[in-house]
């Protein structure tokens, strides 16, 4: 929603003061310029990207224009689900674990927890790691290390969209100019034309540079920045469930190791203590946990 807001309010303060200044629409509606400065920064995404990093990307700006951001119920939730896990293998081993971790669809742990289910990133990374931990016989650093190693890939692989569209947005300016040598060039086949049409002719052309950068720095750019968020923020709610499980693996309570958990959680989205204590005295009233 904010960045369809952010993007009115581009384009209104942009045109919005081109028309003060009484200048006429007309004039910059150039669809050639356009399809040149667009389709060839299109061009320049397929040429750069693989065909997952563009799929990806398109992935992310739906997430970004429809989705909705994750906020403090995301992280409650997922401390909740993790508090039954960890709960349950406190009180019959890890071993009960595997038909929750092994078919989470069926489990009533995480259905109980539709956004835990639904956001597979956190989903394989809890279902996954667990499932290793019981499989093996690990030291708490060696568990450690193994989910510090899937973060680190998880991170380098999702990386690549906005990194990728932030390229692009950086090719815009030069696509631009691009565009309006092509505008002058076929300008300076029109020198015995009158000033008017020449006046026109140039106009259009300067167009070009006028949509690079606006399409660089007021679209393409900014939508690559919440793409990067976006993807900090999965690690970050990786790196939530990656405190909790270690705690665990070091011998913590369940408690105690949501609330190393919790400490992981960014300061805006991040529970108080005793709000979090209240939070899983109701879970457990509810038989939720």
């Amino acid at each position: 929603m904010f960045a369809i807001i952010g993007l009115v309010v581009v384009l209104g303060s942009v045109i919005g003061g081109y028309l003060m200044e009484g200048g006429n629409l007309h004039v910059i509606w150039q669809p050639v310029e356009l399809l040149i400065i667009g389709g060839s920064g299109l061009g320049t995404l397929l040429i750069g990207s693989t065909m997952k990093t563009n799929m990806t990307i398109g992935k992310l700006l739906v997430t970004i224009f429809t989705g909705k951001p994750k906020d403090k119920k995301d992280y409650l939730d997922i401390l909740l689900v993790l508090f039954d896990l960890l709960s349950l293998a406190r009180r019959e081993g890890v071993i009960a674990l595997e038909a929750h971790v092994n078919k989470p669809d069926s489990s009533t742990i995480f259905t109980n927890r539709p956004t835990v289910l639904k956001n597979h990133h956190v989903l394989d990374f809890i279902c996954d790691n667990f499932k290793a931990y019981t499989a093996a016989s690990m030291e708490p650093h060696e568990f450690e290390a193994l989910m510090d190693t899937d973060i680190d890939s998880h991170h380098e692989d999702s990386i690549q969209a906005p990194t990728n569209l932030n390229r692009v947005a950086d090719a815009f300016p030069a696509l631009g100019i691009v565009a309006a040598v092509m505008g002058v060039v076929l300008t300076m086949g029109k020198l015995s034309e009158p000033p008017e049409v020449l006046g026109h002719s140039i106009g259009a052309a300067l167009v070009g540079t006028f949509l690079g950068v606006l399409l660089s720095y007021g679209v393409f750019g900014p939508l690559a920045a919440i793409m990067g968020t976006l993807v900090q923020e999965t690690s970050t709610q990786l790196q939530v469930v990656k405190a909790a499980m270690n705690a665990f693996a070091m011998g913590w309570p369940p408690a105690m190791s949501l609330e190393s958990a919790r400490r992981a959680i960014p300061a805006h989205d991040r529970p108080g203590f005793d709000e979090l204590e209240g939070i899983l005295r109701e879970s457990k009233k509810s038989g939720k946990a």
